[in-house]
């Protein structure tokens, strides 16, 4: 009779207990979930439209999960830097992303220095969305989107418009105004809005794309004047400004300054639909949407289907980078 090392039967039953007992305690963990503070990323630095989405939201969450959810912000490289950070961490559900369309799907598209893409990350849900807004200088003395397409198609070349970067959401929606005009402009990159708000402001340069909430004080005080926003219906919050899209020669203006809540990638199923519930309860929030609205940005539907939202914005987005040629 052969006989075996007593060893040879012990360290796989060791192996098997020690697997069972870590997928007990990933389980536990998952339905403890959370038992410790929650940190939320925002990849720029305090005082945008972004972060201000990821604090009320993160209080809102905190509510909602019983837990104490904080932001970090981390900026740099248009949000790229936030993000990846989300995506480096522990897929446990106690590091996410609160982030907007350049971080989550643009940044890819026009910089080879990323490399993550929407799909690495786990969606949670829309938060909420506003448009962008074209403004133009009072030297120009443009008071309307019909104004604005003549003066430019009879002087090709002669005029600018400024955004807060290459590669914006508001690069793009420049771009796309461009191209589905037929209009000739020069593009002049800022490094963020305050700049670009200050050459507008002093005349330096003719028309600007803005994100509602950050062009709507300088529109209030008469400083600037809005043309248009670019979501194919005007926003509630500014029911005085047409949409781009009202214009026939830009009927298929519908472009959104979008804000999420994102996991790294293959986070619990059942950390997902925590999250996600108290993502539903957030937006019910009237906190959270008086906030939020007073800032230009209109509440996302409930149970948006995230992986279609997100392909369709991508598709977007690329067709814009190609007619520009955006890439860095």
């Amino acid at each position: 009779m052969t006989s075996f090392p007593l060893c040879r039967v012990l360290r796989p039953m060791a192996l098997t207990a020690l697997a069972l007992s870590s997928t007990g305690q990933l389980a536990f963990a998952q339905t403890d979930y959370p038992s410790k503070p929650i940190t939320i990323v925002v990849g720029y630095p305090p005082g945008g439209s972004t972060d201000l989405t990821g604090r009320v939201v993160a209080t809102e969450l905190g509510k909602s999960l019983g837990a104490n959810v904080v932001v970090e912000n981390i900026g740099g490289a248009g949000g790229a830097i936030g993000a990846q950070k989300v995506l480096n961490a522990a897929p446990d559900g106690y590091t996410l992303l609160v982030g907007a369309n350049n971080e989550i799907a643009i940044n890819r598209l026009v910089s080879s220095a990323v490399k993550y893409q929407w799909q690495d990350f786990t969606p949670i849900g829309l938060i909420a969305s506003q448009p962008m807004v074209l403004v133009a200088a009072q030297k120009t003395g443009v008071k309307s989107t019909d104004e604005f397409i003549k003066l430019a198609k009879a002087n090709p070349g002669r005029y600018s418009y400024g955004s807060s970067g290459v590669g914006t959401a508001l690069h793009l929606a420049g771009e796309m105004i461009k191209e589905q005009s037929g209009l000739f402009m020069t593009h002049i990159p800022y490094r963020g809005v305050a700049p670009l708000a200050n050459d507008l402001l002093g005349n330096n340069i003719e028309f600007g794309v803005f994100v509602l909430s950050s062009g709507l004080p300088h529109i209030r005080a008469g400083k600037v004047v809005a043309l248009g926003t670019t979501e194919k219906k005007r926003s509630a919050v500014t029911p005085d400004i047409p949409a781009l899209a009202e214009h026939p020669a830009l009927k298929h203006i519908d472009m959104s300054s979008w804000f999420a809540l994102m996991g790294p990638g293959k986070l619990p199923e059942p950390v997902v639909a925590k999250l996600k519930k108290a993502l539903a309860d957030a937006l019910q929030s009237p906190e959270l949407r008086k906030k939020l609205e007073a800032s230009g940005s209109a509440i996302a539907p409930l149970n948006v289907d995230m992986p279609r939202f997100l392909r369709d914005e991508t598709a977007k987005y690329q067709k814009i980078v190609d007619f520009a040629k955006i890439r860095e």
